[in-house]
C-alpha cells in the first residue's frame, strides 16, 4: 500500500512536469455552475488516545475483586494503518475563486491499538474494522489559474456512518473481548487540506492532501463494567491523513 501511495505521487509529479510545456488546456469545468467527478483515495489512519490518570493498572474485576490482567501496562499506542476509498464529486461554483464541494464516498480503513505490559505474555493488539460511508462538505478556495495549474486550500466537516459496526457490536455470539474497542456508528469530523488543479485538454486532475480528526471521542460505551482494554482509555479520537486524486 505504501508503494502504491509513492507511485501515485510520482505519477502526479511526472504528469505535472509534462503539463508545464503544453499550451493552456481548455479542459476542466471551472466555468460551469455545477459539475461532477470522481475520486480515488489512500488513507493513513490511527487513533489519538487520551489515557486516564491510572492507565497503567492493574485493573480489578468488580465481580470477584481479582486483577483482570495480573501486570501493569507499559505502553498504549496506535500505529498508523493504511486504507483506501473511492467516491464522487459534486461541485457548486460560488465565484471565480471559491467552490462548495460535496464529496460522498466509501472508505475502508481499520485502526489498531497495541497493549504492552511489564509481563510480556499479556501483550496484545486490538483491531477495529471499519467500512465508512463518508459525507464531507467543504469550501474550496482557489488561486488564479496560472497556465495549466491552480493551487487551492479546502476546509470543512464530514459526517460518517460505519456500515459494519452495528452488525458486529450487536452480535451476541461475539465474545466480550471482541467488542471492547468498537467505535460509535456515527461520527462527525473536521478536516482541512490543500491541493493542485492540473488542467488537461478534456478534464482536470487534482491531487489533494487532507487531514481529518473526529470531533468527539468514538469509543463506544456498552454499559458494561470496565475491562482491561477500555479502562486505560479516557477518550479515543480518530485521525486520518488522506491523499486523493480527483478527476473532473
Amino acid at each position: 500500500m505504501k508503494g502504491f501511495f509513492l507511485s501515485g505521487i510520482l505519477c502526479v509529479l511526472l504528469t505535472a512536469q509534462n503539463s508545464f510545456g503544453q499550451e493552456n488546456w481548455g479542459g476542466g469545468v471551472d466555468g460551469e455552475q455545477l459539475h461532477f467527478g470522481f475520486t480515488f483515495q489512500y488513507v493513513a489512519s490511527e487513533f489519538k488516545i487520551l489515557k486516564t490518570s491510572k492507565w497503567k493498572g492493574t485493573f480489578i474485576d468488580p465481580f470477584n475483586g481479582l486483577p483482570m490482567i495480573d501486570s501493569e501496562m507499559k505502553s498504549l499506542s496506535s500505529p498508523v494503518t493504511p486504507g483506501f476509498g473511492l467516491g464522487f464529486v459534486s461541485d457548486l461554483r460560488l465565484g471565480d475563486n471559491a467552490n462548495l464541494r460535496f464529496t460522498p464516498g466509501m472508505v475502508f480503513a481499520d485502526r489498531i491499538v497495541n497493549y504492552e505490559y511489564e509481563n510480556a505474555i499479556f501483550n496484545t493488539q486490538k483491531r477495529v474494522q471499519a467500512t465508512l460511508v463518508d459525507l464531507p462538505l467543504g469550501i474550496k478556495l482557489k488561486s488564479d489559474r496560472q497556465k495549466n495549474f491552480r493551487a487551492y486550500v479546502i476546509a470543512g466537516a464530514k459526517y460518517s456512518v460505519d456500515i459494519v459496526s452495528k452488525k458486529k457490536t450487536d452480535d451476541l455470539a461475539l465474545s466480550p473481548e471482541a467488542k471492547y474497542l468498537k467505535n460509535n456508528k456515527n461520527t462527525i469530523w473536521y478536516e482541512a487540506g490543500f491541493g493542485l488543479d492540473i488542467y488537461f485538454e478534456f478534464f482536470k486532475m487534482s491531487p489533494e492532501i487532507k487531514f481529518a480528526q473526529s470531533a468527539k471521542s468514538v469509543l463506544r460505551d456498552f454499559d458494561r463494567p470496565e475491562n482491561p482494554y477500555t479502562a486505560p482509555i479516557d477518550k479515543l479520537f480518530i485521525r486520518n491523513l488522506q491523499f486523493s486524486l480527483y478527476f473532473e
